[in-house]
């Protein structure tokens, strides 16, 4: 049965679990992507029977690494049964970066309020407020302030007859 055994190269979809109570079996997925096309990406669930391999999944692994993974491929027998990796080998071609504080990494963001966008910077307090169409409502001086900059705005609007 060896020569039917398949070998793919992907990255942790994410945190890993164990399969039972006792972590001698362990769950995982797999973003599979052969191309760079999203399209012909796939999430692939694994699993792996052996306690030495899981344990090393369940304890070493995490979401990012880029992995090889060799093992058959278990196809359903009914439309209610998953697809899934039955992994007897298993290699890290690369470990996921570390990211030693995700809010230096972040240094802006978008968040929505309503109709309305607001642009974050961590480097300034200011905020640049957009409706959702792009038309530019102003800068708050600071978050607090977006409450008032978009009353201002929409009374500027009510009397413009727009």
């Amino acid at each position: 049965m060896a020569d039917h055994a398949i070998a793919l190269d992907g990255f942790l979809d994410e945190e890993t679990v164990p399969g039972d109570l006792h972590g001698s079996t362990a769950r995982f997925r797999l973003t599979v992507s052969p191309t760079d096309e999203r399209a012909d990406e796939m999430i692939l669930p694994c699993t792996v029977a052996d306690s030495a391999l899981a344990h090393a999944v369940i304890h070493d692994l995490v979401p990012g690494d880029k992995l090889r993974v060799t093992g058959y491929l278990r196809l359903p027998r009914t439309p209610d049964e998953p697809m899934w990796l039955v992994v007897t080998e298993l290699a890290v071609l690369e470990t996921a970066p570390e990211l030693s504080d995700p809010a230096a990494v972040a240094t802006a963001v978008i968040e929505r309020y309503g109709p309305y966008v607001c642009y974050f910077d961590a480097d300034v307090p200011e905020v640049e407020v957009f409706t959702e169409t792009g038309v530019r409502v102003g800068t708050a001086p600071e978050p607090n302030g977006i409450g008032e900059l978009l009353e201002a705005f929409e009374q500027r609007q009510a009397a413009g007859g727009e």
